[in-house]
This record gives C-alpha cells, structure tokens and sequence, in this order.
C-alpha cells in the first residue's frame, strides 16, 4: 500500500493529463488507515463512474451487533445510510437504497465487526482531461474522511444504530411466526400504511394508523420490542372489501412490501407478510412460454392445447393465468391480488354472463381460489370492490373504511347464502407441471460479450433480450434488478442442467444464497446488487422471451 500523501501526489501529479492515465490509480492505497481500493476506472468521463472500496477494519463496533447475519445485515444498511448522509452533496455515489433493508453489495459488516463498503466516484476530468486537485481533495479527504465518520462505532448515532438493528430483527422475528400461528400476514396496530405518492415511498404525514378488528387480533413475541398486538390475516382465503379511497389497495400494498423489513419511521416496521407471498396482475403484451394454463383457460377455440401453452402477446387473461401458475411452480405459497389491476374475465363470469355464453375457455378464478389452498396449500389475498361472488369462497372478509379495519366474514357469509349468483362449473385445481429449462438459452452474451445490465428498476437487458419487468411489482430497485440479472446468469451457468425443474433449480440458487451469499452472484466482479427473491428471478426468467424448455 501507498499512503496517504502519496495517493494525493499521485494525483496532483497527473492534472492535466489524457484522461486514461487515472487507470494508474488502480490498487490499493492506505488512506490514514482506511483501506481503499480503486477497483475500476472508468474508460472516459461519460461512462458509469469508477468503483472504489473502503474497508475500516478497527470500527469499535460492540459484539452483540454483529452476533448474527441478521444483526449485520442491518447494521451494515444503517451505515450505508449514513454513509450517503455525509457524502450528500457530492458526485459520490452510495448504494444504500429505500425503506427496505435488503442484504447489498455495496456494504457488508463481518462477524468480527470491520466494514467494507464499494461505492461509484465519478473521476473528475472535463475535456477528457484529468483534474488532478479536484480528484485528490474527493480521493483523499472527502471520501476517506466520509468513510471515517459515518463507519466508525464513536462517530455514529449508537442509539439509532440500535434501534436500526432492533427493528429488523424485530421484523424477522414477526415474520417467522407467521407459520406457525396459520398466519399469512401480520399487521400491527399503530402502523402507517398509505404514502406520500406515487413516487415518494415515505410515510403519509398526518395519516390515520391502522387499528384491527378484536376478532383478528393476534399478539406476536420479539426479542426487542415483546408483545405487539395487530391484525393477523389467516391462511385460506381473505378477502379485503370496502369503498373507493378507503385502503384496501393501501393495505394489499402494505401486505406486499411486507416481505422486506423496513427501516425504523417507515410506518410498516411491523408490517409482515410470509417471505413466499407473490402479488399477480394481468399484464398485456409479455410473452408466455410453455405453459400448463389449463387450469384456467379449459380449451381454444383453435384446438391448441393449454397445457402447453405459448404465445409471444399474451392478453390480459391469459397473463394472469400464466403468472399465477409460474408462482405456484416457483413455490409461492400466499397470492396477492388486486381486482384493479387483473383481467376482469379471469377473474369473474357472473350468473347472466353464463346464461349468455353457454361455452367460454376461460375458467373464473374464483371457481379456482378455495381448491388452490385447499388441493395446492396456497392461500389468497384478494381486493374485491366489484364481485359479490367472491363472499361465498373468503374464509375471512375484512372491510376497510377511512383506513380502519373491520371483520365482516359473518355477514359476507349470510349474504352469500341467502342465494346463489351463478353456477360452479369447473372444480378442483389441476397440478401444475414441472418445467425443465434449456441452459443454453439463459446466455448473457451479445455480439460476444457478457450483457447483464440493469436499466432501473423495471427493465433488465440480459444477452440480446430487454426483459420488461414493470408488471412485477415487489421488486424494490435497480440493484435489486441487478441482482436478478446474475442469478439468471448463475442458473444458465451450471445450476440449470437440462434435467433439474425450474422449482429445483430455483432451491438450489436459495441454497448458494444462502451458502455464499452475493458472491454467488457477483463471482469476483464489483457492482451494486441487491439480493433477489427466488420469485422475482423466476418471474424475470418466464418473461425472457429467448427461453426453451427442454422436453
């Protein structure tokens, strides 16, 4: 390693230079006991910037906070945060991301509390010419000063910290024992569910908290915060009704997001749903490859089979369809559903509908939602304002009005039986079958290049193909997209061999996750990933429009 004033001449001493010469600057320099690592140099001022590594192995960091993966992996997401705190304002560039606290490239706690961070500088140079003062003041002292401050256990806020640490594992703790209690989702009193807009995931200023039906309620131990008292949403089917504006959207949204623990203010710290839950929607135009849809779509007037059913421009329907057979396959075991954002045939076909299409393929599903948990063990949540038919299949109906939560299971019931709407047509739920995927056609290569890119949060470039990801909702951001892009690339290396199910290749990816975790994904390479759900890849990888399968 070099010191300090030899990393600060090193770079005064190229000012002026072509912008190339930066690469010289790769390695390892000893910044007053900062390790930095310039890891990657971009090509010119326009490309992604350079990557650098800071590790700070003396933080002073208390045993108890990094006594578990758990405990690190939130303090590590407190210290980003904090990190992009004091960098603010600068070109600097920290991966610490929103309100959900996902494991990150970008920072790592070890088990014997040093910290490592990996973050994006773009390399000063104007006129593709190296300004050295500019880049040895960012290099030298803002960044490792930075570094210092927001990474060291005697510089943080260690009450927030704590509270940071308390609160994800509080929420982990929530969330295993969902199971246990045949819960599929928990939500506590007091929460804040509705946010600022569209576009600002914090918290509603001045919003009402959530209060529960007593008949729902349900007290859940922590190790930190003890008993917390909410709602609990039980397995089978539970329907959550009410008015226009008045939270049932908000509350499916919550039951979303709950598979993420959250920071500490977000409103849905206590907010839990079971770490396999998949939120579905009909989505116009994505391609379906080989699927068994019979469960849904009973016959074509073409003929064409549908238990092996493709199509490069689904239709709201038969996207539905394919989306909901593909998570089960992936191993979801609670649907979420929202009626504003389903095909509205896939969903219903009422009692005059049926006397006026004596023959219709597809197949309703709410004839299919009670066998699904019943034949399948998967449980549905599902928003309904519009289809009194789906009073009469919910083990639980709960109406939202101006945001406060009632039980109304006993009166959809009576509703139900004082006379039937239309007539049962199709039972049971037909398995759904195993697929086996061609490895060679999860190849990232374009023109002979590696291309795993991701392009925000809702579009992944892998090989030659633009995956659309816009219609999967519970992915949380770039990095996250990033990630997803590596675990196809890490199931089409090797871990999908042509003879494994898709299902088993996706439990194997879980165990190397779990085993290695992103480095699984990142094989040596430096960039800002987030770790996917197997959900999540699974969906990306039945939207690539390249897939074979092999039979």
């Amino acid at each position: 390693m070099s010191r300090r004033d030899d990393l600060a001449a090193a770079l005064r001493s190229l000012d002026g230079a072509s912008y190339g010469r930066y690469k010289s600057l790769s390695g390892r320099w000893d910044v007053s006991g900062i390790d930095l690592e310039v890891l990657r140099v971009q090509a010119d001022p326009f490309a992604p910037p350079s990557r650098v590594r800071l590790t700070v192995d003396d933080t002073g960091i208390p045993a108890d906070l990094v006594a578990t993966p758990d405990r690190r992996r939130a303090l590590a997401g407190f210290l980003l945060r904090g990190l992009r705190r004091a960098l603010r304002g600068t070109p600097v560039h920290v991966d610490a991301g929103g309100p959900e606290v996902l494991e990150r490239s970008a920072g790592v706690v070890d088990a014997g509390g040093a910290v490592t961070v990996e973050v994006g500088v773009p390399f000063p140079g104007p006129k593709r010419r190296v300004l050295g003062k500019e880049a040895a003041t960012l290099l030298g002292a803002t960044l490792p000063d930075a570094a210092r401050t927001a990474l060291s256990w005697s510089s943080v806020d260690q009450d927030a910290a704590r509270a940071f640490v308390e609160t994800v594992e509080d929420a982990v703790a929530l969330r295993g024992a969902l199971a246990d209690r045949g819960l599929v989702a928990f939500v506590a009193d007091g929460a804040v569910l509705p946010r600022r807009s569209g576009v600002d995931d914090r918290p509603m200023e001045a919003a009402t908290p959530f209060g529960g039906p007593s008949s729902l309620a349900v007290t859940l131990e922590t190790p930190n915060a003890g008993r917390v008292t909410g709602m609990g949403v039980p397995d089978g089917v539970t329907l959550i009704v009410g008015g226009g504006y008045h939270g049932k959207s908000t509350l499916l949204r919550a039951l979303e997001a709950g598979v993420y623990d959250h920071v500490p203010g977000d409103g849905r710290e206590q907010v839990v749903t079971r770490p396999d839950a998949v939120k579905l929607r009909a989505e116009d135009g994505r391609a379906v490859i080989h699927d068994d849809v019979s469960a849904f779509v009973a016959h074509l007037p073409s003929g064409e089979p549908t238990d092996d059913f493709s199509t490069t421009n689904a239709s709201g329907s038969t996207s539905q369809a394919a989306s909901t057979v593909e998570a089960v396959e992936a191993g979801a075991d609670v649907l979420l559903i929202d009626e504003d954002t389903s095909a509205t045939n896939m969903m219903i076909r009422d009692g005059r509908m049926q006397q006026l299409i004596a023959t219709e393929p597809l197949v309703p599903f709410v004839e299919r939602v009670r066998p699904l948990h019943a034949e399948r063990g998967v449980s549905t949540v599902l928003v309904m304002g519009g289809s009194g038919d789906y009073l009469g299949v919910a083990d639980t109906v709960v109406m939202m009005d101006a945001y406060r939560a009632s039980d109304v299971t006993a009166r959809a019931h009576e509703i139900a039986a004082a006379g039937p709407s239309r007539t049962v047509e199709h039972t049971g739920f037909p398995a759904v079958a195993p697929r086996v995927v061609d490895p060679a056609s999860l190849d990232p290569t374009a023109k002979g290049k590696r291309r795993v890119t991701a392009r925000g949060r809702d579009r992944l470039t892998f090989g030659e193909d633009d995956i659309d990801l816009t219609a999967v909702e519970q992915i949380t951001d770039r990095s996250q997209v990033a990630g997803i892009g590596r675990a196809l690339a890490l199931l089409g290396d090797g871990v999908l061999d042509g003879t494994i199910t898709l299902a088993e290749g996706l439990d194997l990816l879980d165990a190397e996750l779990g085993r290695r975790g992103l480095e699984a994904l990142l094989d040596g390479r430096s960039e800002d990933l987030a770790r996917p759900r197997r959900h999540e890849v699974a969906a990306a990888l039945n939207r690539l429009r390249s897939l074979r399968l092999r039979t």
